[in-house]
């Protein structure tokens, strides 16, 4: 089956009820991720991203709505159910909290291959062979652990692997890095630009950190107060920022890295 090229949020609104009134957490939001590029979805906390990716993804808080808006792949309007894990493949900020405790990598990894629909006598293989592709040393050992015997780049680097699994076409990356030390920042971040790059995946990755921004990212959409403010390509975000809203998440980057030596 040929992969999916292009993935298109359209019109998203995302809305939570209260009482007299309803507030609009995402609004009209349109946004197209293509294959073999990475887009990041940026703003200051509360502004909406990773509700976006909810909303798309049909996977919202209790209480929180799609009141309206779709999701089309290659043109063709595909349901949240038939996204998760079979186009789309996520990986979260914090990896302790995905893992279900009393649950072994092994068997983690054997629920993605079942949803993926890989032939069973090809479990252990494909395993085995994408924890050494995120850089897991001795694969088989890490599929026999539980998560409470792992740090977090580890469950982090099983979280990348199991989205490698799933086969998905895109991945939504919400804060990958936010949890985890500066070093082992560096190494999730290297590791997903080389995937991206050999795998040919859209991934949308939403952060607040403009350093993740320059690191990965081809094109650049700012939200502000649930809404798409700005768009452009990464170095026209840095060198001409059009928005305030932009231009205050460069200024505090760059305020981040004053008096440092060129």
């Amino acid at each position: 089956m040929q992969k999916a090229k292009t993935l298109t949020i359209e019109r998203l609104n995302v809305v939570w009820p209260h009482r007299d009134h309803s507030h609009r957490l995402v609004r009209d939001l349109s946004l197209s991720l293509r294959a073999g590029e990475v887009l990041a979805l940026v703003g200051a906390s509360g502004s909406g991203k990773s509700m976006t990716c909810a909303g798309a993804l049909d996977v919202l808080p209790p209480g929180v709505i799609r009141s309206s808006g779709r999701v089309l792949i290659d043109g063709q309007a595909v349901p949240g159910a038939g996204l998760r894990g079979r186009i789309v493949a996520t990986v979260l900020q914090n990896p302790r909290s995905a893992f279900n405790p009393v649950r072994s990598m092994a068997d983690h990894a054997r629920e993605v291959l079942r949803v993926a629909r890989i032939d069973p006598a090809m479990d252990s293989a494909a395993m085995l062979d994408a924890f050494a592709e995120v850089g897991l040393d001795d694969p088989a050992h890490v599929a026999g652990l539980y998560p409470f015997e792992m740090s977090g780049g580890m469950l982090q680097r099983v979280m990348i692997a199991l989205a490698l699994l799933s086969g998905a076409p895109f991945l939504f990356a919400d804060e990958p890095t936010t949890d985890l030390d500066l070093l082992v920042q560096a190494r999730i971040l290297d590791l997903l630009a080389d995937l991206t790059a050999r795998r040919g995946l859209g991934m949308l990755i939403v952060t607040h950190d403009m350093g993740v921004v320059a690191r990965l990212a081809q094109r650049v959409a700012v939200m502000e107060a649930g809404a798409i403010v700005e768009m452009a390509p990464v170095a026209q975000i840095f060198a001409a920022p059009a928005h305030p809203a932009t231009r205050e998440l460069v200024a505090a980057h760059l305020k981040l890295y004053e008096g440092e030596p060129a």
